[in-house]
Formats: C-alpha cells, structure tokens, sequence
C-alpha cells in the first residue's frame, strides 16, 4: 500500500470513528458499532476504536465482545487505560468479579489519582472478599434447609392503621390483586404478610411444574407471550391496559427476565406472582437469566427486596425463582423459551423435561443455553456475543423444530425497537416488552 492509500484510510477510519461516537451519543449503539467496525477494517492499530467498540458493546448486554474488544485494545497498546476500564466493566457485569479485580489493579497502576479507578478496584476487592466469605460458610445444597420452610405468615399481626389491600382468609382474589395494584401505581407498598403469603403459595404451584410445561389452547381461543419486562411496572401496566388482565379467558405466559434493572422489580414480581395465584392455569412464568442470584447481586433486585421488604425476601425470592420452569410447549407446536437453543443438535423436548432445575443456573448446558443463548443471522454456531451460552443460525432452529415436530420457536432476552423481530425465515420470533428499558 503507498502512503498516500494508508493516509487516505488514516484519514477515513478517524471521520468513521467521528460518526461512531454521534451515534453512541444518540443510543444507536448498534450502528455505533458498525461504524467503528468500518474504521476497524482501515486501521486495526488504533487502540481507541477497539475500546470504543467494546463499550457500545456493553450498552447492549453483549459482554463477551466487550471483552473481546477490549482485549484487542491491550494487544494494541498495553498502556491504553480505558482498555482495562473496558474490560474490567464488562467483567463486572458477568459476575467475574476476580478478574475484573485484575483489569482495575492494572489500571490503577496505570491511572494511580484517578478516582474512578479507585472507586471500581474496591468495589472489585469488596465484590471478591464477600465471595471468599461466602463460600467459608456456605453449605451443601442437600444441607441448606429451604428458607419458606422457616415462614408462618399467618402469624405476621397487620396493625389497624394499615389502609392498604388485605388478602381476607388463604385465597388471593381478583379484589386484592386490584387493589394492591392501584397500591403499587401509587408507590405504596404492600404489607408483609400479605407479600409472605403471595410468594410461598406461588412457590408451591411453581414446584409443582415441569421443567417444560405444555401449554393447550383451544381452537379460537388466544394466548399472549411477553417478553422482558425488567422491573418496568407501568409498562406492565400499559401491557394490562391494551391486553386485558390476565383470566382464565385471557392467558398469559411472560417469558422470564421480570426483575432487575427496572425500580419497581418488587412491584413487577409480586404483581405475577399474585395473577399465578389466582389463575394458576392462565398465568404461566418462565425462567430468564435475570431469575438467578447472580444477577440479582448486580442488577439491582436485591437491594430493592431489601429495601422494600427484608433480607429474607432476598433468600425467598431466589429459592421461588429456582423452581420457575425453564421453558413451554404450546399445542404441541410453538417452542417458548426465554434464551434460545443448544450447542448440539438432536436436542429432544423429553431432555429439556428431564432437566433438574432447582438450583442457580450453570455455566453451561441445556439450562444455561436454554437462559442465555442468542440467534444469529448466519448458519451454524458461533461464539456467545454475551459470554455465556452461544449464538446459533437458522439452520440449527430448523432442525430443532424437524427434530420435535414443532413449527416456531418464540423467545425474549433482546431489546427489540419494534418490541419483536422475526428471524430464521419466519421459523424464530423474539418478543420483547419492556419499551422504556434503561430509560431509552
């Protein structure tokens, strides 16, 4: 190449970088991407565009390209801070606290007065001290008694001057379930008791579920799949507004990632959870990655439970979310889950039953695939752009729906414009419900 060609591309990846950073700036992060992708190709030693990539990765929740990034920046320029800061961020965001660790001690030593660096590396050594506690005193699952079996809510005394929804006798009813929300819509909160007794009983109908529960729905008869919904109650009240309430004439089944995020998390869950109660054959929950401890610790649900309820809600709500199905069969042939498929082909629907699923979800298998995986535009397989699970083509969502006799798969966990997209010539839909996530 001639250095009036290198010049000129210099010259191109910088006005592409420019571009970039507008449309960062507008949230169109994944167009910002495309553009830094662009100037990439021109010159692919400018650590800077590999950083930058690495966070418009990052505001879409795809973590494991953020790291990919961000280690390209450091190949580049072993001295480039943000490259550290990028990735240990992305690593923060997986849970990976020890590694994050590493990424913020470097970039300490690199940035020693910078106070954000300082405030990230003990937040890490924080994070990483009340790991290495826990799992001091942790015990075996098969030891660990179930924390609903130390609740008796009946015993929970609500005083006079409590002025909000009463559940009268061991029945939720649609009156209640009004009532407390109009209570939420107000921001008031509901009394423990009444808390108590809506997550212990949902906690006994969701026990009692498969792993894949099968869904009939009659001829002429419809049936509503919602996506994410993220701690977002006002969009689920719209939903309610538009759809109906949940009944018996009007199911619903809301595909995982209720909490976290969002601020009225509590509000959201105890709002389905209550729907569950009433109408235990019109108001199923799935499972999402959102539903696990894990994410619960960084995203928010935990220190909301703690806030509005107590600690031992925290310890309640993540037992509850373990006994959440995984995924829904509808008359025998639409797919609904909350991720996506599997590593290998020939996956049967009876694996997908036979899965134990009462515990926190693993870092691979079925389970975590089932929680975490992506579709991509491309055939094949391919590395997960999260992190965690993979991303999979057309041609595996095929024969999977060959292989079982279906003919769709539905799913949720990405943000979606419209609200849904069909992929895989028409054979995968994603659903998404949350219209004002993280307020864009």
């Amino acid at each position: 190449m001639s250095g009036t060609d290198e010049s000129t591309n210099l010259k191109r990846a910088e006005e592409l970088k420019t571009a970039a950073n507008e449309a960062f700036k507008a949230n169109k992060f994944s167009q910002a991407i495309e553009l830094y992708s662009e100037a990439i190709e021109l010159n692919g030693s400018n650590a800077v565009y590999w950083a930058n990539r690495a966070f418009a990765h990052t505001k879409l929740e795809e973590y494991g390209s953020a790291i990919n990034d961000a280690t390209k920046a450091i190949e580049v320029d072993p001295r480039y801070s943000k490259g550290y800061y990028r990735r240990g961020v992305a690593h923060l965001a997986m849970g990976k606290f020890k590694e994050a660790l590493k990424d913020f001690q470097q970039l300490k030593r690199l940035c020693p007065n910078d106070p954000d660096a300082s405030r990230k590396l003990k937040e890490c050594e924080k994070a990483v001290q009340k790991i290495k506690f826990e799992e001091a005193i942790s015990v075996q699952d098969s030891e660990r008694r179930s924390v609903a079996d130390t609740i008796d809510y009946k015993c929970i005394e609500v005083d006079a001057q409590y002025t909000g929804a009463r559940i009268e006798g061991d029945a939720v009813t649609l009156d209640f379930v009004k009532h407390m929300m109009e209570d939420f819509k107000k921001q008031k909160c509901i009394h423990k008791r009444y808390a108590y007794q809506i997550v212990l009983q949902a906690r006994e109908l969701l026990k009692a579920m498969p792993s894949l529960v099968d869904v009939a729905v009659p001829d002429g008869h419809h049936f509503t799949i919602c996506g994410d919904v993220h701690g977002q109650y006002y969009d689920l009240l719209n939903i309610f507004e538009l759809n109906g309430l949940p009944s018996e004439e009007n199911p619903y089944l809301f595909n995982g990632d209720f909490v976290d995020r969002g601020s009225f998390s509590v509000e959201v869950i105890l709002t389905l959870f209550a729907f569950k109660c009433l109408y235990p054959n019109a108001m199923y929950l799935a499972r999402g990655n959102h539903e696990s401890r894990g994410m619960n610790k960084i995203y928010g649900f935990e220190g909301e439970v703690r806030s509005k309820l107590s600690d031992i809600f925290v310890e309640l709500f993540a037992e509850v979310f373990c006994y959440l199905p995984l995924a829904h069969v509808i008359n025998g042939k639409v797919f609904v889950v909350h991720g996506g498929l599997f590593s290998t082909d020939g996956v049967k629907l009876d694996e997908i039953r036979s899965i134990d699923r009462f515990c926190e979800p693993p870092e691979e298998g079925l389970m975590c695939e089932i929680l975490w995986s992506d579709p991509q535009p491309q055939p094949g397989r391919g590395p997960s752009k999260r992190g965690v699970g993979l991303s999979f083509g057309g041609d595996v969502t095929k024969r999977f729906l060959e292989d079982n006799s279906l003919s769709l798969v539905v799913r949720s966990h990405e943000v979606k414009d419209e609200g849904y997209e069909i992929d895989h010539d028409g054979k995968l839909i994603t659903v998404f419900s949350a219209p004002n996530y993280c307020d864009q």
